[in-house]
């Protein structure tokens, strides 16, 4: 493989939704707007598909292949697309990066196989072999996910260390561990290898604090909904601009609040009914097993949506 590719790992990538039709078909349409709404935000780096956000472990293969081509088609060249790579099985994992790459994707972001925390304890062999199976089946730039501490399948640093000295072909990582001290541990080691690898924060609920560690950028389902205040956020933390950021950051808090509640799992679907409510998707249709919020529920999150300041003409619109 010859694959030239200067993606650069860093800067706001939201991570996209998938809309469904009420039969739970993929809504293209509906797809296709969304993904120009977001990629209209001025300062968007690359925007990912096919991720948590995106709901892909509801997908069947062929979906995702059809997300890819359907994100490749509406973004082109003017915006990077990032593709997920979600599965237990690597031999699967190499379809799905070999199929990403030749759908035209500018990189991959992995995530571990849920089966290696069963037991709480990660082998480190098995993830570099998964690893092996996903570069050899690719040379796409790669974001590793690196999953909360309590998920049972964060790496160790000394095996996040190995499999970034292993395969260069990994730029960054997309960093959700969940500990401040072992975040910035992550910045620091990953910064100060002979190849450099960045860490993009997806602690969306303490972005400000993340960021000001030193993040080169944000990797977030909540983009999908907020892209133009974390442009914003970012630009004005790698600027020294504290009170500003402070500024922007007391704008994200309600929608913290409004996605980020218990079960942590309908954070997705609580971003299709913000936009709903923003008028920017037609409805918040979610696969099973996820179900249809409260009104209750909802009602809270137009209210955060409120108190955040965003509306039908203020979503996406540029924040000074």
């Amino acid at each position: 493989m010859t694959q030239t590719n200067q993606f650069q790992a860093r800067g706001v990538m939201p991570a996209c939704l998938t809309p469904f039709n009420e039969d739970l078909s993929v809504d293209e349409r509906g797809y296709r707007r969304h993904l120009e709404d977001v990629a209209s935000v001025e300062g968007v780096a690359a925007i990912c598909a096919n991720g948590h956000a995106g709901e892909v472990s509801s997908l069947t293969f062929d979906e995702q292949r059809r997300v890819v081509a359907v994100t490749k088609e509406v973004l082109g060249s003017r915006v990077p697309t990032v593709i997920g790579v979600f599965t237990n099985s690597s031999m699967e994992a190499a379809r799905l990066a070999r199929m990403a790459q030749d759908e035209g994707a500018d990189a991959l972001l992995v995530f571990p196989p849920d089966i290696l925390g069963l037991e709480g304890t990660m082998r480190p062999a098995s993830i570099v072999e998964h690893f092996r199976w996903i570069t050899e089946a690719s040379d796409l730039p790669i974001i590793a996910f690196q999953y909360p501490l309590a998920s049972r399948l964060a790496y160790p640093l000394e095996t996040l260390l190995d499999l970034c000295h292993r395969y260069p072909q990994i730029r960054a990582i997309k960093d959700q561990y969940g500990d401040g001290k072992m975040h910035e541990r992550h910045i620091r080691e990953l910064a100060a290898l002979d190849r450099p690898v960045n860490v993009l924060t997806t602690h969306s609920t303490w972005l400000l604090g993340s960021l000001a560690l030193g993040c080169q950028g944000i990797l977030s389902g909540a983009g999908s909904v907020i892209a133009n205040l974390q442009v914003a956020l970012f630009r004005a933390v790698s600027e020294g601009r504290l009170e500003h950021a402070r500024e922007i950051n007391d704008r994200i808090f309600p929608t913290v609040r409004a996605f980020y509640d218990s079960p942590l799992f309908d954070q997705h679907n609580r971003m299709k009914e913000a936009l709903v409510y923003l008028g920017r998707m037609e409805r918040a249709v979610v696969r099973p097993p996820l179900v249809k919020l409260t009104d209750p529920e909802i009602a809270k999150i137009c209210e955060m949506m409120t108190l955040a300041g965003l509306n039908s003409e203020t979503a996406y619109a540029k924040v000074a």
